[in-house]
């Protein structure tokens, strides 16, 4: 049984509307959930979205990810500032094949006039159907200059840039935001940035369930993303320590939230998102690929990176997944170690057919943590950025002008 809420928000005269499904269903159940999920006018369907991730989701990775069911697949981080100054490097990144559509772009900025005047731009030459904002970055390169994470504490900063963002889109295209929790358990912020979003007109917010502090370790607050969901009358997606499709399921039951946010835990594993899309439709998912198919896999995303930026910058940014598509099966270290250095695409396939087709996937990595498990941290801020939450001071310096986070 599926309980729906249907909620329509009047925002600046514009009416955001959003469906809210709570699967009625025992945690780990998979039992399907209904899969309405509307942000602005784009449906997504499933209600999945693919995390933006630095030198992970580029549009190699989005397409590999799309084959394998539906849902929002969004880019690596834009800087507003390098998207103004027309820099060429971010003007290939936000590049859409003609596959993807709806065509999704994460958006960073601290300063309203240039976040504006990026939004301008993407919206005038229609080169995005969707616009995410990044409040929640927590690597120290960006919060150190008041972005990403750092930034909602700034409550009126934080209004500024939304607005800016909401008013030059228009109403043409939704915008969105991502956020964490807060800076620290000392310092939260997300109950202010969630109301903050909402008020300026967002369709929807994003919350991943831990603090900038805690980086990628230690567990996801989901409680948070449920009193978000209650706090809220737009739909309300959650992110964090999503494994696996039942996973995700267990998320949705658990807080209310209208949709999933996926990211490190399609790493390696791009059919998660046909995983999730059979979860979601209440079939059961497909038998996990064995090595051969997994080897396959690999050449097809080395493949799509060399259509993108040809053949020796496809085999040296291919060499990061690696380990991950390897993790948990048993391929010895010098292979491994062959592999995490090619430098063709030529080579990849021959190391490839050293792999043992047959072995199956190892069931007890699917659940496991991937990606960057980085520990708690002191967060670096700008001098005196917590002195006073309602300053809007921008630091020109703050705009970073190279994309990609």
């Amino acid at each position: 049984m599926i309980v729906a809420m249907v909620v329509a928000v009047a925002v600046g005269g514009t009416v955001a509307v959003g469906v809210v499904h709570t699967p009625s269903m025992p945690p780990g159940d998979n039992g399907g959930v209904m899969r309405t999920l509307k942000i602005g006018t784009i449906a997504v369907d499933p209600p999945v979205v693919l995390a933006p991730m630095a030198g992970i989701t580029n549009s190699a990775f989005r397409l590999l990810c799309r084959r394998y069911g539906g849902g929002l697949y969004v880019s690596e981080m834009i800087t507003s500032r390098a998207l103004v100054e027309r820099n060429p490097e971010t003007l290939r990144m936000i590049r859409f094949d003609p596959e993807e559509r709806p065509r999704s772009l994460q958006l960073y900025g601290v300063d309203p006039a240039i976040v504006g005047a990026a939004v301008g731009i993407v919206v005038d030459e229609d080169l995005a159907d969707h616009i995410d904002l990044n409040f929640g970055c927590p690597v120290p390169k960006v919060t150190r200059k008041g972005g990403g994470a750092a930034l909602p504490y700034k409550r009126p900063l934080l209004r500024q840039i939304i607005r800016a963002a909401v008013t030059a889109a228009d109403g043409r295209i939704p915008i969105t935001v991502k956020t964490r929790t807060g800076i620290s358990d000392q310092h939260l912020t997300y109950l202010d940035a969630g109301r903050i979003a909402q008020d300026e007109g967002v369709a929807a917010v994003a919350l991943h369930g831990r603090t900038a502090a805690q980086m990628y370790g230690g567990a996801a607050d989901w409680t948070a993303i449920e009193r978000l969901v209650q706090a809220l009358d737009i739909p309300v997606l959650g992110n964090g320590d999503i494994w696996t499709a039942t996973g995700a399921l267990r998320m949705m039951h658990r807080t209310g939230c209208a949709g999933v946010v996926v990211g490190r835990g399609c790493l390696g594993r791009p059919w998660l998102f046909g995983e999730l899309e059979a979860a979601f439709a209440g079939r059961p998912p497909a038998e996990p690929p064995r090595l051969g198919e997994v080897a396959k896999i690999m050449y097809e995303h080395a493949s799509l990176l060399a259509d993108d930026v040809g053949d020796d910058k496809a085999a040296r940014d291919f060499r990061k997944h690696v380990a991950w598509y390897l993790k948990g099966f048993p391929v010895g270290q010098e292979l491994r170690a062959r592999l995490g250095m090619v430098s063709s695409l030529i080579e990849l396939a021959g190391l490839l057919g050293e792999l043992d087709p047959d072995q199956p996937y190892p069931a007890d990595v699917a659940a496991a943590p991937r990606g960057r498990g980085t520990g708690a941290r002191r967060v670096a801020l700008p001098d005196g950025w917590l002195d006073d939450p309602n300053s809007a001071a921008v630091d020109p310096a703050a705009e970073l002008d190279i994309s990609g986070g």
